[in-house]
């Protein structure tokens, strides 16, 4: 979009900079020329009380692309479980709008899901899951992602309330992680959003 025409806007969350010289984020219209942080304040307000976590032992790349789904899906909070740096390249800058925390290990983690009093959720296709449109979602809960090829951590499963898994029905173990994470989220914002 290019600059503003006409009377520019007197609310507070327009960026002058953006009316002034045009807004070329990815943004939808609603948050047009809006500041950053008055996006990310109206985000708060409406965001759904699930959180997204990925183990993070390999540097999967998928991980920015399932910080963009969970920006999409307006997930509470994006969890990165082991290593700090990820690639955020996928994110699309959506990182800029979603809360992203840090947590050294799988032990860290599982004991701030306890103390907020939410139930991880693991999403892999191992001996014992459940597909996950005969399992439970609990509205306030955690969706526990693993690496592309290898999955979650026989840790990750251990520390886990229940196991899902997307039923499929060609030749391939499984899908990619991200379009995985995607179609969870999606399926608790069917239930619940």
């Amino acid at each position: 979009m290019g600059p503003w025409s006409g009377e520019w806007p007197g609310d507070p969350r327009y960026d002058r900079e953006l009316l002034a010289e045009g807004d070329r984020r990815n943004v939808v219209d609603e948050y047009r020329y809006w500041t950053m942080d008055a996006i990310i304040a109206d985000l708060d307000a409406k965001r759904h009380p699930f959180h997204v976590a990925i183990e993070n032992w390999q540097h999967d790349l998928n991980i920015g692309s399932i910080v963009r789904s969970a920006n999409a899906f307006l997930a509470a909070e994006v969890h990165i479980v082991g290593k700090r740096r990820w690639n955020r390249r996928g994110a699309m800058v959506t990182d800029r709008y979603q809360h992203v925390r840090h947590h050294e290990d799988v032990a860290a983690f599982t004991e701030w899901a306890r103390t907020e009093g939410l139930p991880v959720i693991a999403v892999d296709n191992v001996e014992g899951s459940v597909p996950v449109d005969r399992a439970d979602l609990p509205e306030r809960c955690v969706l526990l992602f693993g690496q592309e090829g290898p999955g979650l951590s026989p840790e990750a499963i251990a520390a886990a309330t229940g196991v899902v898994e997307i039923t499929q029905y060609g030749s391939t173990r499984s899908i990619n992680a991200a379009s995985a994470a995607a179609v969870i989220m999606y399926e608790w914002c069917r239930r619940w959003a």
